[in-house]
């Protein structure tokens, strides 16, 4: 009996995923649509921010890759609308340059950044770690293996819902947000190091540099704050990591 199209996988992934690629520079859409389609992805290029927006308005994809420097609308731009609308993993090409560009990007939403020129293996590390986690926290299949939903006071995280409340209303994070909450409120008052944060959201082969971890804190007081101002119960011990302090 052959496999159906879902049961096909590349890389530990399922044949199929969509990933929207956004470059005014044409030889690297060429180049990265090249090896993403030799290794099984559909692939959507747009040369401009404005192009994109109206494109992933229209037909939504699994991941997108988005330059930061381009005309029209630049990929921050894109990225604070897009977010307005869907949580998607974002991975930002940035300029060797560009250290501002990328923790103001990771702090308006975006899950990773690869730094120009790149590999185009690390590229594609990347992007199959992020559809991996994506496809952990959506899965809603049924089975012994289902984790039970996490509560911790105000606090309830639904792993197979991906879903993250606190004092009851939804708290919108994207697949790296949730995963580093997930280590932290697992066991309370017990310290998390960067390195810990960085395997739970990454994978232990996929290296970040520290202030991509403290800006996805950051970006995860912000968004609980929005909820409830007074929240405070992600620590930060300094030097050391940081923790969940559940009363």
């Amino acid at each position: 009996m052959g496999l159906s199209q879902s049961e096909i996988t590349i890389g530990g992934l399922p044949v199929g995923h969509t990933i929207a690629l956004v470059d005014d520079d044409r030889n690297i859409l060429t180049s990265v649509t090249m090896a993403l389609e030799a290794e099984g992805f559909d692939v959507r290029t747009f040369t401009d921010g404005d192009a994109a927006l109206h494109g992933l308005s229209a037909r939504p994809v699994d991941l997108a890759i988005l330059d930061i420097k381009m005309p029209r609308m630049d990929g921050m731009e894109l990225l604070q609308r897009l977010r307005k609308q869907s949580d998607l993993p974002v991975i930002f090409l940035t300029s060797k340059d560009d250290e501002v560009d990328e923790i103001l990007g990771l702090r308006m939403g975006a899950d990773d950044y690869v730094k120009k020129p790149f590999s185009q293996r690390l590229l594609l590390e990347r992007i199959q770690a992020l559809l991996r986690r994506r496809e952990r926290t959506e899965s809603t299949e049924i089975d012994d293996d289902v984790e039970p939903p996490i509560k911790r006071g105000d606090l309830v995280l639904d792993t197979s819902r991906h879903l993250c409340t606190w004092q009851g209303e939804a708290v919108n994070l994207t697949v790296t947000e949730f995963l580093i909450v997930k280590l932290l409120a697992a066991r309370p008052g017990l310290v998390k190091n960067r390195d810990q944060l960085m395997d739970a959201a990454y994978g232990e082969h996929i290296y970040v540099d520290d202030r991509t971890i403290d800006s996805h804190i950051k970006r995860l007081r912000k968004k609980f704050k929005v909820v409830d101002a007074d929240f405070d119960h992600i620590e930060t011990l300094y030097g050391i990591g940081y923790r969940y302090r559940d009363e």
